[in-house]
């Protein structure tokens, strides 16, 4: 087996992982093993299998879906006179 270190760990981590270690009934050398063998299994980030859209989509085409009105674009302005 390989041996890691880990430097610069924030205190607040390094207490969370103390007591989810405590919460799991194991020391926390074993409880960080589980994390990071688990990430390394599933590849360390969730897979998405659709996009933003697609998920807004799918969420809104049940409801009708809804149209968005457009406000009609206005010239600009004149710039103030600074003279």
């Amino acid at each position: 087996m390989a041996t890691l270190t880990i430097r610069n760990v924030e205190e607040a981590t390094k207490q969370a992982l103390q007591h989810r270690a405590v919460r799991h009934g194991v020391s926390m050398e074993q409880e960080i093993r589980t994390i990071l063998d688990e990430a390394a299994r599933s590849g360390g980030t969730p897979d998405r299998e659709e996009s933003l859209y697609d998920a807004i989509r799918r969420l809104v085409e049940p409801h009708g879906g809804f149209e968005i009105e457009i406000p009609q674009r206005e010239a600009m302005r004149e710039p103030p006179d600074f003279s």
